[in-house]
């Protein structure tokens, strides 16, 4: 098993299909996400940007264990974005292109399935899945995002916020043979960036997320996945003042996976990010990624 989020970019929404995954105790995974993003992103009419398009390259390494918590299951999980990004637009009439290259935001989390995944080693775990054909299975999750990232308040366009974000989370996921049935919401809060571009301090309300995927499993260890998400919210305000800006974003895609010897598999997909209002981004996401338990 090998976990792929994608955070989209100036957009706290993910998508995860597999997120509440059932592994037995005393599993690591470790695992290589690059993304290639690229699109065109929609800003307030006041800040006179026009025909902003956007280029960025994330590789992420990411580190996975899973471990008891009494007789449920728990994971905790942690993400280091390292990216490089190319911004091109019409500021003010005027063509300017940025780019940054550096480490974004790190990403902890917890999550514990609280129904349907009892903590198990690795034996019992297998006969605990050979008789539970159908099963249920639901938890909670809380992921933090750290301000470690690449920031200087001199410039409007980084890799880091230089705020936490703390994103909630709870699913649900319906096991039936070789399908699987997720559903997730996710509630994301943020902190005050009192060090925002030119001293100015800015804040942005909760946004709300759900998302949903329908996965197939076939022999031989190879998956595919469906599915789709929805976040609104989000405003934010500069020194106190609302920009009008609130989110409603719709991300959708599919992506696959297979094992390749025992414990090593490898997933590419594609998500699509749009827009549903005047301000967001619209772009295309490439996945490919590598993973490993041990």
């Amino acid at each position: 098993m090998v976990c792929l989020c994608l955070a989209a970019p100036m957009f706290a929404q993910d998508m995860e299909p597999r997120r509440w995954t059932h592994l037995p105790v005393g599993t690591n995974a470790a695992d290589l996400t690059y993304v290639y993003t690229t699109g065109d992103i929609h800003v307030e009419p006041a800040l006179q940007i026009e025909d902003a398009e956007l280029d960025l390259h994330s590789g992420t390494p990411a580190y996975h264990r899973y471990f008891g918590l009494g007789d449920m299951t728990a994971r905790a999980d942690v993400q280091l974005p390292i990216q490089s990004g190319r911004w091109h637009g019409l500021l003010a009439g005027v063509p300017r292109t940025v780019t940054r290259d550096g480490l974004g935001d790190p990403r902890v989390r917890l999550s514990l399935n609280f129904a349907g995944a009892p903590a198990l080693e690795a034996e019992p775990f297998q006969e605990y899945i050979r008789n539970h054909d159908v099963r249920t299975t639901a938890g909670v999750g809380l992921a933090v995002r750290l301000p470690f990232g690449e920031y200087d308040d001199d410039k409007l366009i980084n890799l880091g916020d230089h705020r936490f974000e703390f994103q909630t989370q709870m699913g649900v996921v319906h096991t039936r043979g070789p399908w699987s049935f997720e559903l997730t919401g996710s509630l994301f809060l943020f902190t005050e960036n009192d060090d925002f571009f030119n001293g100015n301090r800015l804040e942005k309300d909760p946004l709300y997320a759900i998302q949903g995927h329908v996965v197939r499993t076939f022999d031989g260890g190879f998956w595919v996945s469906a599915g789709a998400s929805y976040g609104w919210g989000g405003e934010t305000e500069i020194n106190g003042v609302g920009n009008d800006d609130i989110r409603s974003n719709l991300l959708y895609g599919v992506l696959a996976g297979f094992s390749i010897f025992s414990l090593q598999g490898f997933r590419a997909g594609y998500i699509r990010q749009e827009a549903l209002n005047n301000v967001g981004a619209d772009v295309h996401n490439l996945v490919v990624g590598w993973g490993t338990r041990f």
